[in-house]
C-alpha cells in the first residue's frame, strides 16, 4: 500500500481498552527500548468522547481535566515566538514538552508546538528548530489499545515520529480538529497493539505493547527484529 494515500476518514480498528495517561519511565537501549508501567484501577468508558469513540477506556480524571492547550505560556518565551512568527504561524493550540524517539531508539526532551497550520518539534536546550511538519502532510495517528503514553504521527512522504506524553488524549484531539478546520478532512486514528513507523526514510520500527503483571510493557525494535 502506498504510504502516501491518506484516508479522509477516522477508521478505529480495536475493541474496548484502557487508556490511562502518565508519564513514560524506562531506558532504551540500542534498537530495543522497553517500558513498564504501573497499571491505574479506576477506569470509565469514554463511550461518547471523540476521537477515541468507545474504543478505549480512560480514567476518570483524565477524562475530566481540563485541557489548557498552551501549557508551556509560548508568549513568555520569545525564542519560540520569533520561530513561529519567521514560520507566518501566531495561533498556538497546544504547546508541551513532550518523550520523542530518534531513529536509533534513544528518548530526547522536545518542546511540541501545534498551531492551526502545522506541527513543530524544538529542542529546549539549543531552542533551535528540529522539525516541522505541515498538518496537511500528516497520513494517520497511531496508538496502542492499551494504557500506555505511546503515539505516532505518520508522515507518508518524509518519515514519522514517536512520542510519549502524558497529554496525548488532548494531542490528538487538538490534530484532528485543527486539520478538519484547515483542510476539511479528519484524520485517520488507528489503535492497535502492535504498529509500525519509518524512524526514518530507511528504517521502519515496530512497536509492540503488552499487558504485563501489574502493568504495560512497550517494545519498540526493527522490523523484523527479536
Amino acid at each position: 500500500m502506498d504510504r502516501r494515500k491518506a484516508s479522509t476518514r477516522i477508521r478505529v480498528h480495536a475493541a474496548g481498552a484502557v487508556d490511562v495517561d502518565r508519564d513514560a519511565h524506562g531506558k532504551p537501549a540500542g534498537d530495543e527500548s522497553e517500558f513498564n508501567e504501573h497499571r491505574q484501577p479506576s477506569v470509565e468508558i469514554a463511550g461518547d468522547l471523540e476521537p477515541f469513540m468507545g474504543v478505549k477506556m480512560r480514567r476518570l480524571t483524565s477524562i475530566r481535566r481540563e485541557c489548557r492547550g498552551d501549557y508551556l505560556d509560548v508568549r513568555s518565551y520569545s525564542y519560540l515566538t520569533k520561530l513561529l512568527s519567521k514560520q507566518g504561524d501566531k495561533k498556538v493550540l497546544f504547546a508541551d514538552k513532550v518523550l520523542k524517539f530518534t531513529e536509533s531508539g534513544k528518548m530526547k526532551r522536545r518542546i511540541l508546538l501545534i498551531t492551526d497550520f502545522a506541527i513543530y518539534l524544538v529542542d529546549p536546550e539549543t531552542e533551535s528548530l528540529k522539525r516541522r511538519i505541515v498538518l496537511s502532510t500528516v497520513g494517520k495517528l497511531c496508538l496502542s489499545e492499551l494504557n500506555d503514553n505511546f503515539f505516532a504521527i505518520i508522515v507518508p512522504r518524509e518519515y514519522d515520529c514517536l512520542m510519549a506524553t502524558t497529554r496525548k488524549t488532548e494531542i490528538v484531539t487538538v490534530l484532528i480538529e485543527a486539520t478538519k478546520t484547515m483542510f476539511e478532512y479528519e484524520l485517520v486514528v488507528t489503535f492497535s497493539n502492535r504498529f509500525e513507523y519509518h524512524a526514518a526514510s530507511d528504517v521502519v520500527k515496530e512497536v509492540h505493547c503488552e499487558e504485563v503483571d501489574g502493568g504495560v510493557r512497550t517494545r519498540i525494535l526493527r522490523k523484523g527484529g527479536q
